[in-house]
């Protein structure tokens, strides 16, 4: 029996961003079914949310709360916690307060929990950024398209050559230098492919040799993520995910379920986050 994930496995909680600068690319559902998966191995796991105008991952674990009070049903849960942008002042004045903010939660939260999950928002911000150089994990979910691999690098609209990364690439491998200025740690950087369709299609094949080149180059990893699924969707309401679906009851596991599951123990298989391993899952299961 797996005796979950406990303090003596850990050195200080994890820190994991799950970030991008675009919207609707699956990050709040990706970001949750992370968090239950690490809460169902008995994981200690804190949430930071930065998109205080948004809440799409704080709204998530609210509705979960509410289904499982609702229907008296014991769901495990994150602690949560939203953080706002300052407003107020200068420029210079907002940044200050915003990093001062960040960084007095993380303390705050760091000797609790074995993992903090921050998602961010679809934008630049500055609260965003110092995240990004606060990660131990970097988790970026992207499309199964060109409109999101822009996000990453401008490319070459004949050959499908990598011309030059963009900005956001080029935010991350500053974030990457601040961060071993700081404290001489590293960042993991992993591009997670999202809405993939089952069929294979020229475009498909295309993406997938743009971020085979572009993981060499900007060393980033690059893994297959979520895939284009309705289910995934219609869990939100509930709150719940395919990791807990067999805790709910009354629910008829179909193919596309057992399919979606089996791409969520891949991916947290991909992620290699400390205190998780495929023998730890398999014991679970």
């Amino acid at each position: 029996m797996d005796q979950g994930i406990t303090p003596k496995k850990m050195n200080g909680a994890h820190v994991v961003v799950v970030g991008n600068e675009k919207g609707g690319s699956g990050k709040s559902t990706s970001a949750m079914h992370i968090v239950v998966s690490l809460l169902e191995r008995g994981a200690r796991v804190a949430v930071i949310d930065l998109d205080a105008r948004q809440k799409s991952l704080a709204r998530y674990i609210e509705n979960r709360q509410s289904y499982a009070d609702q229907y008296n049903l014991k769901l495990s849960m994150p602690d949560v916690h939203v953080l706002n942008r300052s407003e107020e002042g200068s420029l210079a004045d907002m940044e200050r307060r915003d990093r001062e903010n960040i960084t007095a939660l993380l303390t705050e939260v760091k000797g609790a929990y074995d993992y903090i999950l921050i998602d961010c928002p679809g934008s630049d911000t500055f609260l965003s950024r110092v995240a990004h150089a606060a990660a131990d994990t970097l988790i970026t979910p992207v499309n199964d398209s060109f409109v999101d691999v822009d996000l990453l690098a401008k490319v070459n609209p004949d050959s499908y050559q990598v011309e030059k990364l963009s900005l956001y690439s080029e935010m991350v491998w500053e974030a990457r230098k601040q961060r071993a200025l700081t404290d001489r740690g590293t960042i993991d950087w992993i591009v997670m492919r999202n809405r993939t369709s089952a069929l294979d299609a020229k475009n498909k094949r295309r993406v997938h040799n743009v971020l085979t080149q572009l993981q060499k180059r900007v060393a980033f990893r690059y893994v297959p993520g979520l895939g284009e699924r309705v289910i995934y969707r219609e869990l939100f309401p509930k709150g719940l995910t395919l990791v807990d679906f067999r805790d709910t009851g009354g629910q008829k596991m179909t193919m596309s379920h057992v399919a979606a599951r089996q791409e969520i123990r891949r991916l947290m298989d991909d992620l290699h986050l400390p205190g998780w391993d495929k023998a730890s899952v398999a014991a679970a299961e």
